[in-house]
């Protein structure tokens, strides 16, 4: 009965977005950024269902449970950091640019080394954070239906593609208003029900009030703040987010989509989080037997509250992956590959076409690592962890410090990536978890390196960007140059293309 039920609102949410794929038309602004015609309500709940994934509900109860509120309330309240700051400071100025993906930024920015390695770099967070979404569905289809995980994980992404390659942009922002209304009635309503019926409680040292989660590496301190510093400030090179904010129609449109999607994240978060701890104290459920909301969902609550709460974490983890695998097949195709849009009536858009082509590479590295690493929060905290180190210094100062160079830019990014994956690779245990993703066995760095790896890694990025910049900023005027010859080009081609 349970798996009906989310059988039937997947179903819906296929219908919808298979039914506005005809907006696309042809034509890849359309496919990409919704025409840039979305309004508030859209883009906030856009924003909003991108950030409520399956890592911030099933990861996010997996951590409160495990390590206490912080552990997990720590991927949500990151989220809506990170839209806080996108409205106060770049949706704005982002929108206004007209950009097609966060990879032309840097190619407007810099230079085409600069834009190929940014890209690079980004598809390879993003592919993890899609990977971090399969992982969450894979286990639900594994305890609901019975089908094998790695079955349930390729179900999973077959569902997402049926209606993201039709219609791009629409179909993810007309499904998020469906997703938005499961994910919120189903939170709640949970949320409710548990209150009333358990009353909420936290064990002892673990609730929202036990600052020492924040202060004392001994109870995850460095960990719980790495966690919100990479999700904060790290997500803000977020391809998804950002391919959502170019999609408004207006600057204003942007911002104020940002905060309300900064609201709801951080509220149904909490929620998850208050949850979980609950469970622990008066069902006595462990995250050692799967996942604490599988668990809850499957044998303590009434039929249709397990219903209304999965079909959620379902519809979260749809917008998402289909955010992730649109916005990475788009910087693949365009910023990589440099194919461009094709804006002459009555021609195939190559931008469109390839894009399309371009997701099944990405969905079967993200099917491969789901498999090979079968982790929830920790994979989306890890994306964002590597854009901390390597990208947002270039990004923010880029669009703020005048005297941001190129070669600045690809060196931190450089020097980030070495650092950040030289220490993984050393640290035996990932976000509290063990790290069985790459960890090689030494006697240099112990557990205790856990989370300070990521702030380190961070601050040495940041250095290293503005150190450079300085050093080899006699060289900025020239950049600019360069920069504007290049995008005269671009212009040009188009206008020929529009001619043709």
């Amino acid at each position: 009965m349970i798996t009906t039920g989310v059988a039937l609102s997947v179903l819906a949410v296929l219908v919808v977005g298979i039914a506005v794929a005809r907006k696309v038309d042809g034509d890849s602004a359309n496919y990409l950024v919704a025409g840039r015609q979305l309004g508030v309500p859209l883009v906030a709940v856009c924003l909003a269902t991108a950030a409520v994934d399956s890592n911030a509900t099933v990861g996010n109860t997996d951590l409160s449970a495990a390590a206490g509120f912080w552990a997990g309330a720590s991927l949500a309240l990151g989220l809506a950091i990170c839209l806080l700051l996108a409205g106060l400071f770049l949706a704005k100025p982002m929108n206004r640019m007209g950009l097609f993906t966060l990879g032309d930024f840097f190619a407007r920015r810099y230079n085409r080394r600069v834009e190929i390695v940014s890209s690079v770099l980004m598809i390879f967070a993003f592919t993890i954070l899609l990977a971090g979404n399969l992982v969450a569905m894979g286990f639900l289809i594994e305890r609901f239906t019975g089908l094998p995980y790695a079955a349930g994980v390729v179900l999973a992404v077959c569902l997402v593609l049926a209606y993201t390659v039709g219609g791009g942009m629409y179909s993810d922002a007309y499904t998020s208003i469906i997703q938005a209304a499961i994910t919120g009635i189903g939170t709640v309503s949970l949320f409710v029900w548990v209150a009333v019926h358990y009353g909420l409680a936290t064990p002892e040292g673990m609730g929202p009030f036990d600052l020492g989660q924040l202060t004392d590496p001994g109870q995850g301190a460095a960990i719980n703040w790495a966690t919100l510093v990479s999700l904060g400030i790290g997500d803000l090179v977020a391809i998804d987010f950002m391919q959502r904010i170019f999609a408004a129609k207006t600057p204003e449109a942007a911002q104020k989509a940002c905060y309300i999607g900064a609201v709801a994240t951080a509220t149904i978060g909490v929620m998850w989080s208050l949850i979980a701890l609950t469970s622990v104290v008066k069902l006595g459920l462990s995250a050692e037997n799967g996942p604490i909301m599988y668990q809850l969902l499957g044998d303590h609550v009434p039929l249709l509250l397990a219903v209304l709460a999965l079909s959620g974490i379902v519809a979260a983890s749809f917008s998402t992956a289909s955010g992730a695998i649109l916005a990475t097949s788009a910087v693949a195709v365009r910023n990589i590959a440099g194919v461009r849009r094709e804006v002459a009536p009555g021609h195939h858009d190559p931008l469109l076409r390839w894009t399309r082509v371009a997701m099944l590479p990405i969905v079967l590295v993200g099917i491969l690592l789901a498999i090979r690493v079968s982790q929830t929060g920790i994979l989306l905290t890890l994306a964002f962890d590597l854009m901390l180190a390597c990208l947002i210094a270039p990004f923010l100062l880029g669009l703020y410090w005048k005297r941001a160079t190129s070669t600045a830019a690809l060196a931190a990014a450089g020097i980030g990536l070495v650092l950040r994956m030289g220490l993984l690779a050393l640290t035996p245990t990932l976000y509290g978890v063990p790290n069985d993703l790459i960890y090689i066995e030494n006697d240099l760095i112990g557990a205790g390196f856990d989370g300070w790896a990521t702030l380190l890694t961070a601050l040495v990025s940041l250095a290293v960007f503005v150190g450079t910049s300085l050093v080899t900023n006699r060289h900025a005027q020239e950049e600019h140059d360069l920069r504007s010859a290049d995008r005269f080009a671009v212009a040009e081609q188009e206008l020929a293309a529009a001619a043709d």
